[in-house]
């Protein structure tokens, strides 16, 4: 006979075999995000479950009701009702990011889970309070960015890891394109990124985001001393309530980071360059880094593959998080310290674009 404490390990054991291999139960919290698509449209994975769905626009819930072949019975108008009657393990986020702070006040309470798309929050002060909700509740808190899932960047960080960069002195991170209503973003999603108040502002959120959140990265979750931003309205007639161009710099005791986040590109970009005592590299996509080292004589370029999995897919590193067969560091992109200081960094661009001085951050 198995003796109590060998039987009381195996079912653990097999409890967390189970749990791991069942697919996590995902509760969807807006449709009215253009990203929001991709969670529908991954059944070749089948590490999550979507069991019920936030809205409360008719027109948005008859849309991916017809498009995806969604049951009614999924849809809810009210986020509380949906967590208690279909309990998900997890919620993500797909609305305005001035409704993540509400999401998040109703999830933690719940012990769900909880991923936004970027950026966490709109304000530094409710990044703040998301972040003592999470630590009182005992919740992940993840944002997912686009650039998380680039390999050519965690080929820089290896890079940095290893000290053949050596310390880094200059970052320049390039994101953008031609504009969201240029590019046909749907009307729901328009709204809300030409909206000061559901989006914070316009590219300086919208793309300066991506800098602030791999600045913080490299620099393993310290706070540049200064923020100083110039944002300009190149198209007006476009985007009357907020920037289409914003350029933000960040400075470090002894390193500086220049992000420049446009909706004026000629053509979608996300890039990224670091510059350090022994050389430098450059993320030029998802996949391409070109670098050079101070004892070699030419560039040099590199192919990468994707991402290993679960990181080439932000659901699965959210299941993966959640079942426990992925452990993140507090300081990865995902994780919510980076990201509070994202958000400190990009309410401290908006102020200084519109007081028109450099906003120097509290130590």
């Amino acid at each position: 006979m198995m003796k109590p404490i060998l039987l009381s390990i195996t079912l653990s054991l097999l409890f967390f075999v189970l749990r791991a291999q069942s697919p996590l139960k995902l509760a969807i919290a807006g449709l009215s995000h253009g990203h929001v698509d991709w969670v529908f449209n991954r059944d070749e994975k089948k590490d999550i479950e979507v069991v019920g769905i936030y809205e409360t626009n008719p027109e948005l819930i008859n849309r991916y009701a017809l498009r995806y072949q969604i049951a009614r019975s999924l849809f809810f108008s009210d986020l509380g009702r949906m967590l208690d009657q279909v309990k998900p393990d997890a919620v993500s986020a797909f609305g305005a990011i001035s409704e993540h702070i509400d999401v998040i006040r109703i999830c933690a309470p719940k012990k769900v889970h909880v991923m936004v798309e970027k950026p966490l929050a709109t304000t530094f002060s409710e990044a703040q309070e998301m972040q003592r909700l999470a630590e009182e509740h005992g919740i992940h808190v993840l944002t997912n960015f686009e650039t998380s899932w680039y390999q050519s960047n965690q080929e820089i960080k290896t890079l940095l890891e290893g000290d053949e960069l050596g310390d880094i002195r200059k970052v320049m991170v390039n994101d953008g394109h031609q504009g969201p209503r240029e590019i046909g973003v749907s009307d729901e999603f328009l709204e809300i990124l030409t909206d000061p108040q559901k989006n914070g502002a316009g590219a300086l959120v919208d793309f300066g985001c991506y800098g602030g959140n791999l600045m913080t990265w490299l620099m393993e979750g310290k706070r540049p001393i200064s923020v100083t931003a110039i944002v300009h309205q190149n198209k007006p007639q476009i985007y009357p309530k907020v920037d289409d161009e914003a350029t933000i710099i960040l400075q470090y005791p002894k390193a500086q980071c220049v992000i420049q986040a446009s909706w004026n590109w000629p053509v979608s970009r996300k890039d990224m360059e670091v510059y350090g005592t022994h050389g430098y590299a450059i993320a030029t996509d998802a996949k391409t880094l070109r670098y050079r080292l101070d004892n070699q004589r030419e560039e040099q370029i590199r192919k990468t593959n994707a991402r290993q999995v679960p990181f080439d897919d932000p659901f699965s590193v959210l299941a993966a998080v959640i079942k426990g067969t992925v452990v993140l560091d507090e300081l990865d992109q995902y994780a919510l310290p980076i990201n509070v200081i994202t958000v400190e960094i990009l309410d401290a661009a908006i102020r200084s674009a519109r007081q028109k001085k450099t906003i120097y951050l509290n130590k």
